[in-house]
Order: C-alpha cells, then sequence, then structure tokens
C-alpha cells in the first residue's frame, strides 16, 4: 500500500511554491511584456492587449497544472487528475502561449541582446530546425507519449522527483515542438497550410487513439492508483483510469478540433483568393 503524504482533508492547502517553476514563469512574463512594449510602442496594432492576455493565461494555466493542489492529487489520488495536469501543461499553456507570441511579437520575445547571440548560435540552430522538422517531431511526440504511459515508467515517474520532472520537461517539449509545427508562430513556412492542416489530423487521430485504452480497458494499469486507503471522491481505480482517457480526448478534441477548422477555413479562403486572382487579372 502507497503512503500518502498529503491526508484528503489538506489537499485544498497543497499549494506547491517551486522556486524554478516561479522563476521560469516570472522570467517568461517579463520577456514577454517588455517585448510587448516596445512592438506596441512602434505599430501598437501588432502587439494588442489580447496577445498579452493569452501569454498570461498560457503561463497561468502552466501554473495551475505544476503548483496547485491538482499535482498533489495528480501524485497521489486520481490518474484522472494527472491527466489533466498533463494536457494543462503541454497542450493547453504551450497552446495560449504560442498563439500569443505569433507573428512580429515572435521576433520581440527576447531581448536583442539575449536574441542576437542566439541566431548567430549555429549548432543551436541546426539542432532546432532538426527537431523542428515533421518526420523528427511527430515520431518524438508519439514516442514521449506512448513511453511515459508504460506503467514501469509511469510509476517511477510518480515515485521519483527527478523522474516526474524529467517526465513533464519531455511532455513540454514534444508539445511544444509539435504546435510550433501548427501554428508556426515565426512565420517560417516549415509545412504548407494543407501539410499543417494534414499534421493536426494525424495528430488528433494518434490522441484518439492513445487514449482508447484507458478509456475502453478492463482493469487498471498503475499500481500507484491501486494501492492506495484513500479513494477520492468515491472513484475505482478503474473509473477513474476511464476518466484519464476521456481528459485526454476531450483536451485532443478541444485544441486540435479548433486547430482544424481554423486551418480549413484558412485553406478555404486561400483558394478563394486564388480562384478571384486570374480573373482580376
Amino acid at each position: 500500500m502507497t503512503p500518502l503524504a498529503t491526508a484528503p482533508d489538506d489537499l485544498w492547502r497543497a499549494w506547491s511554491f517551486d522556486p524554478l517553476v516561479l522563476v521560469l514563469a516570472t522570467v517568461a512574463i517579463a520577456f514577454f511584456v517588455s517585448g510587448w512594449r516596445r512592438l506596441r510602442q512602434r505599430r501598437r496594432e501588432l502587439a494588442p492587449a489580447s496577445r498579452l492576455a493569452l501569454f498570461l493565461a498560457g503561463v497561468g494555466v502552466v501554473l495551475v497544472g505544476l503548483l496547485s493542489p491538482l499535482d498533489a492529487i495528480a501524485e497521489e489520488y486520481l490518474q484522472s487528475a494527472h491527466m489533466l495536469q498533463h494536457v494543462l501543461i503541454a497542450g493547453l499553456g504551450i497552446v495560449l502561449a504560442l498563439l500569443a507570441v505569433r507573428g512580429p511579437l515572435s521576433m520581440f520575445f527576447l531581448p536583442r541582446d539575449l536574441l542576437a547571440p542566439l541566431v548567430r548560435a549555429r549548432p543551436l540552430r541546426r539542432g532546432l530546425g532538426f527537431l523542428l522538422r515533421p518526420r523528427v517531431a511527430v515520431p518524438l511526440w508519439i514516442v514521449v507519449m506512448v513511453a511515459w504511459h508504460i506503467p514501469a515508467l509511469y510509476d517511477a515517474a510518480l515515485r521519483h522527483p527527478i523522474v516526474h520532472r524529467f517526465e513533464h520537461l519531455s511532455f513540454v517539449v514534444v508539445g511544444a515542438l509539435v504546435w510550433t509545427l501548427l501554428i508556426d508562430p515565426a512565420r517560417h513556412g516549415r509545412l504548407t497550410l494543407n501539410e499543417r492542416l494534414g499534421l493536426a489530423v494525424v495528430l488528433f487521430w494518434v490522441g484518439q487513439v492513445l487514449a482508447y485504452p484507458f478509456v475502453f480497458g478492463f482493469e487498471p494499469y498503475y499500481d500507484v492508483y491501486v494501492d492506495q486507503p484513500h479513494r477520492l471522491f468515491g472513484l475505482s481505480p478503474l473509473t477513474d483510469q476511464k476518466l484519464a482517457g476521456l481528459v485526454m480526448m476531450v483536451e485532443q478534441g478541444t485544441t486540435l478540433g479548433v486547430a482544424i477548422i481554423m486551418l480549413l477555413a484558412l485553406a478555404r479562403r486561400a483558394r478563394a483568393t486564388q480562384s478571384v486572382t486570374p480573373e482580376l487579372v
């Protein structure tokens, strides 16, 4: 039986103030606000207040996932809470942040004195370019998603804080890679519009398939959630596991579903523009 570090009655007070998370969040917000203000002084319409709200929402979502009582519930009580934590920090939070910095703001996010050396660092550029190749980013995303849900690795992440941090980091990295390809915040054009649409469909399909074993499984997979003295909300391990699968399906359907709809609209608009142009000429 796994001992619980946080009693059920104390969960609402289980806020974490992880110094590393707070420092990284503070630095990210400071960088964005500085770049947003500099661009806003030049061309106000390129840095609307909505972008600041999006970025703060993205950081806030990640902080809720990592520092709120959700973290304790995820580690000690419910797989569905753990899945919710993952989709917040590696899905929704990343999407909101990338939407905030898309366009010219992506060039203003980092201070000039820091951006210039990074741009000149060829090994860094080559490394990022390699990771952002679809044939690299997508398989890497799939491998990370599948590997961390193997029972031995899943239980190890919950039992060992260092492994758990590495798990979260890997989710954030692969999530950032695939969503950078989909949103293309810096407008690099690594993928055409139709390729981005195809990628969104593939990721949606893979995400749904990965959720099926949880939703339709006949037994719980993870000992950490089975061997505990208290059933939070009265949820059985199997019911909790099915809820975790539903959380994954809903998140994929929401984020990638909206992306597919938006990309379809952009594709139709592009086709309409192409069909009208010859007549005007």
